[in-house]
């Protein structure tokens, strides 16, 4: 387990992962955090932040050649790009140039943490194996998950540190400015919904309202993520995080819809990048009407994740057994969940 005092590295600080993991690692209180992202951060008791882009190995190393106390990596950054081959070399890179600026001189690096995703089991190309397991065979490339373990596990060979790689699946948390927040998504939908006196309905692909889903807490996740990087037994392992629970959208959205005090009407498909982009105004409008903080709408909501998400018209979840066989127990409700995620941008004063 861990000593006092450990000095966590986490990459991808201000995303929905990186920013739920960095509080959980400090309210632990034998950890200090250092934090890597463009944006950069607020210091406080602890926690360190550092603007740097990791696309570039020399920025990388100027910025990074002092962290010499490193003793765990936890590697959360992600780049978005239009297609799958597009998204190696950015991603590969960026976990590149950290590992190689950092390994060989932080001389008491215990661990690096890889956050991936279902895409290793090939959930974002079609129907795949449901539940996909961690044993499960590999698909053809490209693939960038693949990729960017392949790199650790030949980095880690001889070496006294070892990995873990986590695969959550879709992650719930708060996070703005995040590229892939379903929570937000879905809560300034229906705010726009309520706004325009409008029924909320399911925008996705109609073979995708009955499908088997399911989520990962970014609370949850962050929890998960430190056992795993601290108990020797899960080294160089991979694990399904979950919340535990499945669902179907056909039972979820109408308590979505009650939560905002809406009515629900049957599904349309529809394109949220498209038909939500002219909504800027009226956003303009809801926030000085509601006192809200002035987020920029382009910045808000990920709209072409949403329409991602809502576009599986097949089944989506894993077997996350492997990691309470290897001693991680907690769970969490999905639907709760959600409330409490919404009740806090309703209480950060994003939405109404």
């Amino acid at each position: 387990m861990t000593t006092n005092k450990n000095t966590a590295l986490v990459v991808g600080a201000n995303g929905v992962i990186g920013t739920n993991l960095i509080h959980h690692l400090l309210s632990l209180g034998n950890w200090s955090v250092i934090g890597l992202s463009r944006r950069g951060g607020e210091n406080a008791s602890n926690l360190e932040y550092i603007s740097v882009d990791l696309l570039d190995a020399e920025d990388s190393q100027k910025k990074l050649s002092h962290l010499d106390n490193i003793t765990h990596i936890f590697y959360a950054a992600y780049q978005d790009r239009p297609s799958w081959a597009e998204l190696v070399k950015p991603n590969l890179t960026m976990l590149q140039n950290v590992v190689n600026t950092i390994e060989p001189l932080a001389k008491n690096l215990q661990h690096i943490s890889l956050m991936q995703g279902y895409k290793v089991y090939g959930a974002h190309l079609g129907p795949f194996k449901t539940p996909a397991k961690e044993s499960d065979a590999g698909h053809m490339p490209p693939e960038f998950n693949i990729d960017q373990q392949e790199f650790l596990e030949k980095k880690q060979q001889g070496k006294n540190w070892n990995w873990t790689a986590i695969r959550p699946s879709v992650v719930g948390g708060t996070a703005l400015e995040n590229p892939m927040n379903l929570a937000l998504v879905i809560a300034v939908y229906a705010s726009i919904s309520k706004e325009l006196n409008l029924p909320l309905r399911f925008p996705g692909k109609p073979g995708a309202y009955d499908k088997l889903m399911e989520m990962t807490d970014a609370g949850l996740l962050a929890k998960a993520t430190v056992w795993a990087a601290t108990n020797l037994q899960c080294a160089n392992q991979a694990f399904n995080i979950t919340n535990g629970d499945l669902f179907r959208w056909t039972e979820l959205w109408p308590k979505i819809a009650a939560y905002f005090n809406i009515p629900v009407a049957p599904p349309l498909q529809m394109q949220l990048q498209t038909i939500m982009a002219d909504k800027k105004d009226l956003w303009g409008n809801i926030q000085k009407k509601y006192n809200l903080e002035k987020h920029n709408y382009e910045k808000l909501s990920s709209w072409g994740f949403g329409d991602f998400v809502f576009s599986w018209d097949y089944d989506f979840f894993a077997d996350g057994s492997k990691a309470r066989r290897f001693g991680f127990h907690e769970f969490i409700d999905t639907e709760e969940m959600f409330f409490t995620l919404f009740d806090q941008l309703r209480q950060e004063k994003i939405i109404p």
